[in-house]
C-alpha cells in the first residue's frame, strides 16, 4: 500500500508525501499514543497511592482522641465569661464616647466654687483636708442640683445644666475632677508586715552553745571592767556557758586569800570582737575577772563620740558578759 501510495505520488498529485514521511508521522503517532497511556498508568497510581495517605492518616483510636480533645476544649470554654466581657467592653466604650459634655462656662464656674471651699483648709495636714473639703462642696452641690431637677421653676440652676451636674456628681465625679484640673493624692497607708513567730529571739539576740544557767546572769552587748584572774588571750571556751562555768568553778577552788573570779566577759563573734587595747581578741575568748564593785566598760552600742575617736569601733558591743555570785 504504501509502495502503491508512493508510486502514485510520484506520478500524481503533489500533495501527497512520500514514504518516508508517512513513516515519520507514524512513529510520531505511536509515541504520541505510548506517552498518554504512560500517563494514564502514572496518573491513577500516584491518584491511589495518594488517596490512601489522605484518607487514613490517623488510626481510628487517635481520630477518637482527638474528637474527645475536642469536645473538651469547647466545653471547657467560658463562655458566659467571654459574653460578660465583651458587654462591659462595649458599655465602657459608649461611656467613653459620651464623657462629660459640660460647657466650658460651667467647668469654669465650678472651679470657681470648689477653690472658694477649699480656702478654708488649714496648712496643717493640708491633703487629707483639701480632700474632706471637695468631698464636702460634691455633697452640698449634688444636694442643690437634685432640688432644681425636681423642681423646674425658681432655681438658681436651669434644668439641662441640673440635669448634667446630677450625672456628673453622682457616677462621674473622678472624671469631672480630672477635667477640671482638680486632683487630691490617694490616702497611702504603709503597714509593717511582721511575720515573726511569736516570743522568738532576734538572731543576734541568740547565745550559741547550750543554756546559761540563772547564775550566770548573762548580759548581751556588755563589757565588764574588773582585774584579770584570767586571761582570754589563751583561755577559751565552746560557749558562754563554758566560759560563766569556769568562774564558778574558779572561784570555788581559790585558796584563801586569792583571787575569786565574779566577772565572766566571752567573745562569741567569728570575726573576733573589739577592744580598746594592743591585743588582738579572737572568737571563744573566755576572760575572768574579780571586781569588788563590778563596772561596766561598754554596753549596748559604743558613743558617737568613742567611735570618732576610735574609727576600728563597732557600733555595737559585741562581748557577753555576766557578774556572778552577787
Amino acid at each position: 500500500m504504501a509502495r502503491a501510495a508512493v508510486e502514485w505520488g510520484r506520478g500524481g498529485s503533489k500533495r501527497f508525501c512520500s514514504f518516508k514521511r508517512i513513516t515519520v508521522m507514524v512513529c510520531c503517532v505511536n509515541i504520541v499514543a505510548a506517552l498518554l497511556v504512560l500517563r494514564s498508568f502514572y496518573s491513577s497510581f500516584f491518584f491511589a497511592s495518594s488517596s490512601r495517605v489522605i484518607s487514613d492518616p490517623f488510626s481510628v483510636d487517635q481520630t477518637k482522641r482527638i474528637e474527645e480533645s475536642i469536645q473538651i476544649r469547647r466545653e471547657a470554654e467560658p463562655v458566659e465569661l467571654v459574653k460578660a466581657v465583651r458587654k462591659l467592653t462595649k458599655e465602657f466604650s459608649r461611656e467613653a464616647k459620651r464623657g462629660l459634655k459640660l460647657p466650658r462656662s460651667l467647668k469654669q464656674k465650678l472651679v470657681y466654687e470648689i477653690l472658694h471651699s477649699l480656702q478654708s483648709v488649714n496648712n496643717t495636714n493640708v491633703t487629707e483636708q483639701r480632700a474632706d473639703a471637695a468631698e464636702l462642696w460634691r455633697v452640698e452641690k449634688l444636694e442643690e442640683v437634685k432640688r432644681a431637677t425636681r423642681t423646674k421653676s425658681n432655681s438658681s440652676i436651669p434644668y439641662q445644666e441640673a440635669k448634667m451636674l446630677k450625672r456628673a456628681l453622682e457616677s462621674k465625679w473622678p472624671i469631672l475632677m480630672e477635667e477640671i484640673g482638680l486632683w487630691t493624692p490617694a490616702d497611702v497607708i504603709n503597714s509593717e508586715h511582721n511575720d515573726k513567730p511569736e516570743n522568738e529571739q532576734d538572731p543576734e539576740e541568740i547565745i550559741p552553745g547550750r543554756p546559761l544557767p540563772p547564775e550566770c546572769h548573762a548580759e548581751l552587748h556588755t563589757d565588764y571592767d574588773g582585774t584579770a584572774v584570767r586571761w582570754g588571750l589563751t583561755h577559751h571556751k565552746e560557749s558562754a556557758a563554758d566560759c560563766c562555768q569556769a568562774c564558778l568553778d574558779q572561784a570555788n577552788r581559790a585558796k584563801p586569800g586569792q583571787m575569786k573570779c565574779n566577772i565572766w566577759v566571752y567573745c562569741p563573734s567569728e570575726y573576733g570582737c573589739y577592744s580598746p587595747d594592743i591585743y588582738e581578741h579572737k572568737h571563744q575568748e573566755c576572760w575572768l575577772k574579780q571586781a569588788v564593785e563590778p563596772r561596766v566598760n561598754f554596753k549596748d552600742k559604743y558613743s558617737e563620740s568613742y567611735r570618732t575617736d576610735h574609727s576600728n569601733a563597732p557600733v555595737v558591743v559585741p562581748w557577753i558578759s555576766g557578774v556572778v555570785g552577787a
